[in-house]
């Protein structure tokens, strides 16, 4: 398993929500685009925002939702691309207006999250990645984005919870990095290091003891301040049978 690099760059936004990009630059033009059919103007558009020619894509999506208004998906890539250019206030109202069209649209709340946690509105991202999830609870990525925003309240009990949920539902879940994403780095060292050994916690609970491993190295590397807890909580029980650990955390003297 390629493991959590905790140097951490967040990735939560486009891989998230989005089908999947065609990789070749489309000829077409937006103006072309307007006399395709809603399929392929989609696929050409998606194209554009899998090269990062957000402007294009922009274009290129505002024309499909003229083509089909209710369209919730459509409404939500526009507003991906909208993200992805900075245009935050134009994302938020893209991806509500995709809530609009389809109440029950999970991704678009998801992505309406997103945006709130950009902008550091990080209870209202909460309450848009809880919906959702109450949506639909399989998708691994939207606890991704739950535990770091509980992460960035700095509630790391309740953000322990959402990734090991995350790692239930996929193993690489964060190990993933986005094609088309925007990242969120967490400001401190210190934060960095905290992370690092609630990750480990979430291994050690897990039976993985390499991923544990690794995680506990980074967040000595990071200087977490009580790498002792490891010969003191329950959930380093069995790690602590590995000589390895000994290597990164010394055991206590009696």
């Amino acid at each position: 398993m390629r493991h959590f690099s905790v140097l951490f760059t967040i990735v939560i936004v486009f891989v998230l929500a989005t089908s999947g990009f065609a990789l070749a630059v489309p000829q077409q033009s937006t103006t072309a685009a307007q006399s395709m059919s809603a399929s392929d103007a989609e696929k050409a558009c998606d194209a554009y925002r899998a090269q990062k020619d957000y402007e294009q894509a922009i274009k290129c999506f505002q024309d499909a939702v003229r083509k089909e208004p209710k369209n919730a998906k459509l409404y939500n890539k526009l507003g991906l691309a909208e993200l992805a250019s900075g245009d935050y206030e134009a994302a938020r109202a893209s991806f509500l207006k995709a809530t609009k069209c389809d109440r029950n649209y999970p991704e678009a709340w998801n992505d309406l999250g997103v945006v709130s946690f950009v902008e550091k509105k990080y209870a209202l991202a909460v309450k848009y990645f809880n919906k959702a999830i109450g949506l639909n609870d399989t998708k691994a990525n939207f606890h991704v984005n739950l535990g770091v925003t509980y992460f960035a309240l700095n509630q790391t009990d309740r953000a322990m919870v959402q990734y090991t949920r995350a790692l239930e539902l996929d193993p690489e879940a964060l190990s993933r990095s986005s094609n088309a994403g925007m990242s969120a780095q967490l400001a401190t060292r210190e934060e960095r290091a905290k992370l690092d050994f609630m990750l480990a916690k979430i291994y050690a609970n897990m039976g993985n003891d390499e991923a544990c491993l690794t995680a506990l190295r980074k967040a000595k590397e990071n200087g977490y301040s009580s790498m002792a807890d490891v010969y003191k909580d329950e959930c380093f029980s069995e790690v602590r049978k590995d000589p390895r650990l000994a290597e990164i955390v010394p055991p206590p003297t009696k």
